[in-house]
């Protein structure tokens, strides 16, 4: 029982964001609904609807840019930036002033991604007046404030105002991160959580969403799968590419489910399928002699989005027109008009983005320019097909090649039908006369906020879980507490913090005995993990580990202190929903508490 009136499930998409709710009270999930937020936004200047899905994109004009009042909110009147459609669609038109795609500069790490760089291309000579920026964090920050406005407007608010107990920072908050973002994106993930002022939040990754929703959303679920089943959840959204694999297996005559295998983080997505329609297009237009400059194509990229979601929706629509501001008095009505059409959209889409490839193919290693422009570091190879390939070319114990028996899809790419049967002839291609089946989803740009909602019941006992226990035991190095030895090095004991099949989402501690930290100098944590020692608990100090632990990777860092103090401390251990083990080291003299942080997805 929680003392929260909901659980929430926040999908902070690349593209989209949407948030989905359920009540916390309730005893199994069948006797209460999980529902959409529709989320209060500008839709047009000055115009304001409540909407289930709210694009992932911020506005930041100069004041002569949009008319007075054009963004006020109920909550903010005279806002100065706005979040949602209206940004989207005046962002068309000043791109320079849109931000889009905050969630992946998250993961750039070749920017300062607490600065602010945001919008990228205002930087520009010549886009006079200057306006200010925003950091990626703050622009997430930006997208996740306004949810919680929204829904503070919407759900806390009574005639008396704010009811403390609605209000969404007192709630159970689960969200949701592509399940390859590294521990730097996660971290500030929550730092941009905390700047809006969401407090009780939980990190979740997407492809485990997805599954939860079609668990969540199929009463018969147990038909759709057997013991025995491998599935490939295959996750293609705006921004990333996300692949994980999922073991049905049978304990005591119920279905179990085991998470098995994460992809690597693939920055390749509805985005990069936006850009290649629109390069499509501007060669069309070329051909008529009408040359696009950088900032008509930014403004033509974030249009083209806007036009194939509207197609690939709609089975009925085979063109819409997509227009491009004009940069000179030659044209008329200062604007370019061109159509974009499904076949083009699908031909694109489909042989350049999923090619048919073989099981061996590889992705296409980069080329090395000497120099390159800065910005988003996307996929040299855009082919999602060629990347799954090398996610599946992992062996079973059997050492033969693992193929998937069924496939779930998720993420508004594969709203497609043509899309999704792409992919599943692709796996079929690879399956050897097994066929692959795809198990029947709904709602792909809905469904992650709706399983992130989900898990929060299932972490109550109130639903099916996905297990993820960890493959093997994991270890830190410390140092023997011996007199020294000319000539001998000190010897390294291996404490074990995490045990095999450890869940994650699980916290332990090691309080019996105590430990000595030492902060305010550089010093060394040394990473060990073994698949052999099945049985050690938490707390096991082995001393003569070599042959059957292993170093895995060594952290070096300076822990916050006064240089060369030594503090007695206990451990805190907690395996993340993300995959991340974090053990926390708490002094016994004071409040005081270091965080150290390994990702065991990656080992």
């Amino acid at each position: 029982m929680t003392d929260s009136r909901y659980i929430i499930g926040i999908d902070l998409g690349t593209t989209n964001s949407v948030v989905a709710y359920v009540e916390a009270d309730i005893d199994r999930i069948e006797e209460a609904p999980i529902r959409l937020f529709d989320i209060p936004q500008v839709v047009d200047a000055g115009v304001l609807e409540a909407r289930p899905i709210v694009p992932s994109f911020v506005l930041v004009p100069a004041a002569q840019e949009t008319p007075q009042g054009a963004m006020a909110l109920p909550w903010d009147p005279s806002a100065g930036m706005a979040v949602g459609e209206y940004a989207r669609r005046r962002g068309e038109e000043i791109p320079q002033r849109l931000i889009a795609s905050a969630k992946s500069w998250l993961c750039n790490t070749l920017v300062d991604r607490k600065a602010p760089i945001l919008p990228w291309e205002s930087h520009q000579p010549g886009n006079a007046p200057q306006i200010a920026k925003l950091s990626p964090v703050e622009a997430s920050a930006a997208i996740l404030g306004h949810i919680r406005d929204a829904w503070n407007h919407t759900m806390a608010r009574t005639d008396a105002g704010l009811d403390e107990r609605l209000r969404i920072e007192n709630q159970l908050i689960y969200l949701t991160v592509p399940a390859s973002f590294d521990a730097v994106a996660r971290e500030l993930t929550m730092e941009a959580a905390e700047l809006a002022g969401l407090s009780q939040v939980t990190l979740l990754e997407e492809p485990q969403a997805a599954f939860y929703a079609w668990i969540g959303g199929s009463e018969r679920w147990r038909d759709a799968v057997a013991p025995g089943d491998l599935i490939l959840v295959c996750d293609v959204g705006g921004g990333t590419s996300d692949f994980s694999l999922i073991q049905v297996a049978e304990e005591a005559g119920d279905l179990v489910l085991d998470r098995i295998a994460v992809g690597n983080h693939l920055l390749v997505g509805g985005n990069n399928m936006d850009l290649a329609l629109a390069y499509a297009l501007s060669g069309r237009l070329a051909e008529r002699g009408t040359r696009l400059d950088t900032w008509q194509m930014s403004g033509l990229w974030h249009s083209c989005r806007r036009a194939k979601e509207q197609i690939l929706s709609d089975t009925t629509i085979d063109s819409l027109p997509v227009t491009i501001l004009g940069r000179g008095s030659k044209l008329i009505g200062g604007t370019i008009t061109i159509d974009l059409t499904r076949e083009l959209i699908e031909s694109v889409l489909r042989d350049g983005f999923l090619p048919a490839c073989t099981r061996d193919d590889k992705p296409k290693a980069p080329q090395r320019a000497g120099i390159r422009e800065f910005g988003l570091a996307y996929e040299a190879d855009p082919a999602i097909t060629r990347h799954l390939a090398a996610f599946l070319d992992r062996r079973n114990p059997e050492d033969k090649p693992v193929v998937p028996t069924a496939v779930l899809f998720n993420g508004g790419v594969m709203k497609s039908a043509l899309l999704r049967e792409r992919v599943v002839s692709v796996l079929n291609s690879w399956s050897g006369g097994n066929p692959i089946r795809e198990i029947e989803g709904s709602d792909f740009d809905l469904s992650v906020a709706r399983g992130a909602a989900y898990y929060g019941l299932a972490r109550q006992g109130k639903g099916v879980r996905i297990r993820g226990g960890l493959g093997r035991a994991y270890y830190i190095g410390i140092a023997a507490a011996m007199p020294a030895v000319p000539g001998l090095p000190s010897p390294t004991k291996a404490l074990c913090v995490a045990s095999f099949g450890m869940e994650e989402g699980t916290t332990a501690d090691i309080t019996e005995r105590e430990f000595m930290l030492l902060v305010g100098e550089p010093v060394v944590f040394d990473f060990l993990g073994s698949t052999t020692r099945v049985d050690d608990a938490i707390g096991t100090v082995v001393e003569d580990w070599q042959g059957e632990i292993e170093a895995i990777t060594t952290l070096e860092t300076t822990l916050e202190g006064d240089p060369g103090q030594v503090i007695p401390v206990s451990l805190e251990l907690h395996v993340t929903e993300v995959g991340t083990l974090e053990v926390y080291c708490v002094s016994r003299i004071d409040a005081r508490k270091w965080k150290l942080e390994w990702n065991v997805r990656e080992q």
